[in-house]
């Protein structure tokens, strides 16, 4: 057995280089200055006697052998993160450190709405929250980087275990005073779909949507794009076009001081389901299980 082992912080800083690609970010990331960051791999690198980063002023560059050493040392992390979970669901049910991801399209509508409930009634869960799109969601799921994923289904989520949170209708919205806006609901065949304005690519809501309308092939242009739930709605307001919004956005006022008027989807797909997901025999299971009955609560 070799007497020099690498570090857990050693393979937090080269797993959090090969991510990042920049020795800043990756610092900034590991949440310590440029120099640590670059001495514990160096550190690394004299340890183990060989080359794993070949530098330069512009350029990270990991050699053959770098990524086959960062692949193993992921492995390893997220065996110590594993660790560390049985131990703390030993412990206190709901209590410690839990990293959650949220989707952009969930996380201003249902954080808020949940989360000083949750302060008040786990007062010893810390809740570490990190927004992201559903695919970067479930790659640090996957990596290790969060233990669990609030998202919007159906999406291709791999091999994850799932809790259903509730259903969350789709609404069109239109203009106020549209002439196409029905007294009602909407049929989505007599949607416009050249006004139709969806969010950019990587929100899973885009492809709800898409779904919603029966219209899964089409792609909206590059002026019929919106960043976030908040710019199609002033899109909207300012007579750009119509688009899908949530019953949860609706219902945390995202229509407050404009003049979108919004009405239901006549369709068996104008809906979404949130759930929670995290990684398969996960020690904490229970808390995550829990922490869904919370959030349905919410």
């Amino acid at each position: 057995m070799s007497t020099y082992l690498p570090t857990i912080k050693q393979l937090q800083y080269l797993v959090a280089l090969h991510e990042h690609g920049h020795f800043g970010r990756a610092a900034d990331a590991s949440f310590v200055s440029q120099s640590t960051l670059s001495a514990g791999i160096r550190e690394l690198e004299s340890l183990l006697g060989v080359t794993l980063v070949e530098r330069s002023r512009r350029v990270v560059r990991f050699t053959s052998l770098g990524e086959q050493v960062v692949e193993k040392a992921g492995k390893l992390l997220r065996q110590a993160e594993e660790l560390s979970d049985l131990v703390q669901a030993a412990g206190k049910p709901l209590s410690g450190q839990l990293r959650m991801a949220v989707i952009p399209t969930i996380a201003p509508f249902m954080i808020p709405r949940i989360l000083p409930r949750l302060r008040k009634e786990r007062p010893d869960l810390r809740l570490m929250l990190r927004e992201e799109v559903s695919q970067d969601a479930i790659e640090s799921l996957q990596h290790g980087r969060v233990d669990c994923v609030l998202l919007a289904l159906p999406f291709d989520t791999g091999e994850v275990e799932t809790a259903k949170i509730s259903d969350d209708r789709l609404f069109v919205a239109f203009p106020k005073d549209d002439p196409r806006m029905p007294p009602e609901s909407v049929d989505p065949d007599l949607l416009d779909y050249g006004s139709l304005l969806l969010l950019e690519d990587g929100h899973c809501l885009r492809d709800h949507a898409l779904a919603a309308c029966n219209r899964s092939e089409l792609r909206a242009s590059a002026g019929m794009i919106g960043t976030s739930l908040h710019t199609l709605v002033q899109m909207v307001d300012n007579d750009l076009g119509l688009t899908l919004l949530p019953e949860m956005a609706l219902d945390a006022g995202i229509l407050s001081g404009t003049d979108v008027v919004a009405r239901p989807m006549e369709s068996g797909t104008a809906k979404r389901e949130i759930a929670l997901v995290w990684r398969k025999n996960s020690p904490r299971e229970a808390d995550f299980k829990l922490l869904a009955e919370e959030l349905k609560a919410g």
